[in-house]
């Protein structure tokens, strides 16, 4: 049991014990929320914690993009419709490669249109054809043990590939190397992207590792004393991101971990202490919705789309009936931010509205929270829709930092765009007898170089007075993280974001 101390609703966090009855969800609350999103706690985003990687530093982790050149051609590989050649002189989309880690030598190399690189024909010719991998698509990435950029790929076959002309590369070189340039089986690897987010943790460290790794952060990371600070502090509830593997909590599928449905359960009886509401929030739908890290992709793909809809609406099924008569539930959110157009909108309806029926079999008072897709040519996309659905939200995210305006605009201009252009932006979506509009991400990070803390201080309270507005209330994104502008505690605790 969660210790309650120092806090006037202490006989309440007794109660939550002995009187199970005074969980029954009642509809009473005060809107608009003030939250924040408790990131990185149920789903790892490793950019606000990287020390969690710290066990897994110059190893290849799954999705990360890598380009190989030959050393003897100085060529890239590439993938050219089914055939891999090494004819570029330079690296784009077609001579990058992803890859999905079996173990910290053997990988699965994914191309550009998600075929995966294996062997065709007597066995050593090299091409691009499967839409799934198999033992005859799998490689073991050799890397000089006193240069690890400089590499050797030995296929199913036990043969090495070779680069035999710029238009043939094969699997037929079973000699050893000295690793110089003028071997046609070594290659200069060239790592220019990756990812770090829950498959990546889990599937590196794997089975003998993980699991106590992402339990202690799970028990340390967000704990009693969080949820009292929260609010002593006035806030008035928490988003919590969760995996889709939650729902199948204690033994989810490999390389997932257990334990994360624990630590869930923990927060509502926390939230149930000192009085907070929580948004259950899907951040992480099955075969990612965006691409993203926290979206839990294995390699930078979208795979969500009509074929998961069913496994989808299972997840929250599943969250629904296990929350939907706790008192702290206020709200579940179906999807965080599916990119469009990779999420087709036919797609992401049908799902809203069976996901908003699954959530309506458990209970008739929690919010339905719906997410806007990222980057529509319409932020109105969900507005007809949910007009027909009962006490449901649209959920929008406001960052002024991924367009190159924001960092070339000074303070006062980036102030500006909150009083003017977000007010107009929330102003296009908040509908009298519509649905409900949250800002469910906002952060006080400014994109200029040179900014500082009373900048940010600035900043904030410019989107306080904005988002205040929003019907649903807004989430401030996170709680904590390395980067103190990202952190509503730290923020908090320097006096320069006040509730």
């Amino acid at each position: 049991m969660a210790q309650c101390r120092h806090h006037p609703l202490v006989l309440l966090c007794s109660l939550c014990v002995f009187l199970p009855s005074i969980l029954a969800q009642t509809p009473e609350f005060k809107l608009p929320l003030k939250a924040v999103n408790l990131g990185n706690w149920l789903v790892t985003e490793g950019w606000m914690l990287p020390s969690q990687f710290d066990g897994l530093n110059g190893q290849l982790l799954d999705g990360t993009q890598v380009q190989f050149m030959s050393t003897h051609l100085r060529k890239f590989l590439c993938a050219e419709g089914d055939n891999i050649v090494a004819d570029r002189d330079r690296a784009a989309s077609w001579e990058t490669f992803r890859l999905w880690r079996i173990s910290n030598t053997k990988f699965n190399i994914r191309v550009f249109n998600k075929h995966f690189v294996g062997l065709k024909g007597p066995k050593i010719m090299v091409v691009a054809v499967s839409g799934t991998p198999s033992a005859s698509e799998t490689f073991d990435i050799i890397r000089n043990p006193d240069n690890p950029s400089r590499v050797r790929l030995r296929a199913s076959n036990g043969l090495f590939l070779r680069v035999k002309s710029s238009k043939v590369v094969a699997a037929d070189n079973n000699n050893r190397t000295t690793w110089d340039d003028n071997d046609s089986s070594v290659f200069e690897m060239n790592t220019v992207g990756g990812l770090q987010g829950e498959y990546q943790i889990t599937n590196g460290y794997g089975p003998s590792i993980a699991p106590q790794r992402l339990r202690d952060h799970w028990r340390t990371y967000i704990t009693d004393r969080e949820f009292q600070f929260m609010a002593a502090n006035n806030l008035t509830a928490v988003r919590i991101p969760v995996g889709w593997w939650i729902a199948y909590d204690p033994t989810p599928p490999k390389p997932f971990v257990g334990g994360s449905l624990y630590a869930l359960d923990q927060a509502f009886t926390w939230a149930t202490c000192y009085g907070l509401k929580v948004i259950v929030d899907l951040h992480a739908a099955p075969g990612s919705q965006n691409g993203e890290s926290h979206s839990v992709s294995r390699d930078g793909f979208v795979e969500w789309g009509d074929s998961s809809i069913q496994e989808t609406v299972k997840v929250i099924e599943f969250l629904a009936e296990r929350y939907g008569n706790r008192s702290a539930l206020v709200a579940i959110e179906l999807m965080n931010e599916p990119r469009a157009p990779d999420v087709q909108l036919e797609d992401l309806i049908k799902y809203y509205r069976l996901g908003y029926e699954a959530v309506r079999r458990y209970t008739q008072d929690a919010y339905v929270i719906l997410s806007n897709r990222l980057e529509p040519d319409n932020p109105q996309e969900l507005l007809q829709f949910a007009r027909d659905l009962s006490r449901v939200v649209i959920d929008v995210h406001y960052y002024s930092l991924y367009d190159p305006k924001f960092k070339q605009w000074n303070l006062q201009q980036n102030i500006g765009y909150i009083y003017v252009d977000r007010e107009i932006d929330l102003s296009k979506i908040t509908q009298t007898n519509g649905p409900l509009i949250f800002v469910g991400e906002w952060t006080s990070t400014l994109a200029f170089d040179g900014s500082t803390k009373e900048d940010s201080r600035r900043f904030a309270k410019a989107q306080q007075d904005v988002y205040g507005r929003a019907t649903f209330g807004w989430g401030y994104q996170s709680y904590r993280c390395q980067f103190d502008t990202w952190s509503l505690e730290q923020m908090i605790e320097d006096g320069l974001i006040k509730i």
